[in-house]
């Protein structure tokens, strides 16, 4: 073919460095694993036992009240071929791993204590978590969620991590692998680049490689949304060290003045942050977690356990139709909604996303007539890669 042009020097000029800019600010990796919950236990409640005590709870629950995959389709409202898929990966994953990722709170879940009585929390924590991964019963990934800098006493949340990992190092021999640390009601920009430098110094005084001490942020306030939208270099500018940004629905609620009835997870200006959150970490690779129902049943009665389950399966949707595939869990009973609602969402469209693909692969239309672009390709690939496993 015949060209016009005698060389693209000067109108190229720069790509090579905008394009190598373009790869560090949005490296779009490889789907990886991500936990599809978060586990939240106040620091003085957490034990070597916490995770089997969730798992007895929500089991001892299941053959209560869900005993056979049609009770357990009635109360979730499955569809009829999901029932006993569903029903029984629920049970194997209760009895194989039924936390996740266990987050051990010294913020509001636990709430201001005297600093010798923190202290004590810490040392516990740290030792229930050095017995639990000695025992193997550690979850995947794991860690602690601090005080807010907003309080006006950062050195207060540095000494509980300080301690924490000082504690669980000696305890264990090395640091278990999953940890990560949330970081709460991020008011100020410069909050984060404090907490990242002291990661950065809590690295190098406990001797452990540089980068490994990741944190998840909170967007639990209307500030930290307008931080989000006009912060572009943030996720560079903290080097590595951002992990995840969570959302909190009840600081995020209150915060901008919704009335206590209105405070929950699918209320419209949720979903507005949750847009906000999801455009501007796009292709960052920092995960996305939803937030929490915070409600335990009312009593033991099946009537009021199912209503409350119905309920956390409606907010679990409500995420997962946003993009948003981990949230958190407040209670044991949390467990079989959150597990029932994930798996039927995956196995719904499991086999319609893979004949989307392959007819892509084989240049035809699927057989329901879609035509697909690349773009959405990309994202049935990796909505497949996500359901295998969280499936497996």
């Amino acid at each position: 073919m015949k060209t016009t042009l005698t060389g693209l020097a000067g109108p190229l000029d720069g790509f090579a460095a905008a394009y190598a800019e373009q790869r560090r600010r949005f490296p779009s990796p490889d789907p990886a694993w991500q936990p599809i919950h978060t586990v939240y236990v106040p620091a003085d409640q957490v034990t070597a036992g916490t995770v089997d005590r969730w798992r007895q709870e929500a089991t001892e629950l299941l053959h209560r009240l869900f005993f056979t995959p049609h009770e357990l389709a009635a109360a979730f409202d499955l569809d009829a071929d999901l029932a006993a898929p569903v029903h029984d990966r629920v049970r194997r994953k209760l009895g194989a791993e039924p936390v996740e990722d266990l987050r051990i709170d010294f913020e509001d879940g636990y709430g201001r204590r005297p600093a010798d009585e923190e202290d004590r929390h810490v040392e516990s924590a740290a030792s229930a978590v050095a017995e639990m991964h000695a025992a193997g019963t550690l979850p995947r990934r794991w860690g602690l969620r601090v005080r807010s800098f907003a309080d006006g006493d950062p050195e207060r949340a540095v000494r509980t991590l300080d301690g924490f990992l000082t504690e669980v190092i000696g305890r264990s021999g090395s640091l278990p692998r999953g940890f990560t640390v949330t970081f709460p009601k991020v008011l100020m920009e410069d909050y984060l680049h404090q907490f990242a430098a002291c990661l950065d110094a809590l690295e190098a005084a406990l001797g452990l490689d540089r980068g490994l001490l990741r944190f998840e942020m909170q967007v639990e306030a209307p500030q930290t949304v307008l931080l989000l939208e006009r912060s572009p270099d943030l996720v560079p500018s903290l080097r590595g060290r951002l992990a995840a940004a969570h959302f909190g629905v009840f600081d995020y609620t209150a915060s901008i003045g919704l009335p206590p009835g209105e405070q929950r997870l699918d209320h419209p200006a949720c979903d507005h942050a949750r847009n906000v959150m999801r455009t501007t970490l796009a292709g960052t690779g920092v995960e996305l977690s939803d937030g929490s129902l915070a409600a335990a049943p009312a009593s033991d009665s099946a009537a009021d356990v199912q209503a409350l389950l119905a309920r956390h399966a409606e907010t679990v949707r409500h995420s997962l139709a946003n993009g948003f595939y981990q949230g958190w869990d407040m209670h044991p009973s949390h467990l079989l909604s959150r597990f029932a609602t994930v798996y039927a969402f995956h196995l719904r469209c499991y086999e319609r996303y893979a004949e989307r693909v392959r007819a892509w692969g084989e240049r035809r239309a699927a057989g329901d007539g879609t035509l697909d672009e690349p773009a959405t390709i990309n994202t049935l690939v990796a909505a497949l890669a996500r359901a295998d496993r969280a499936l497996s």
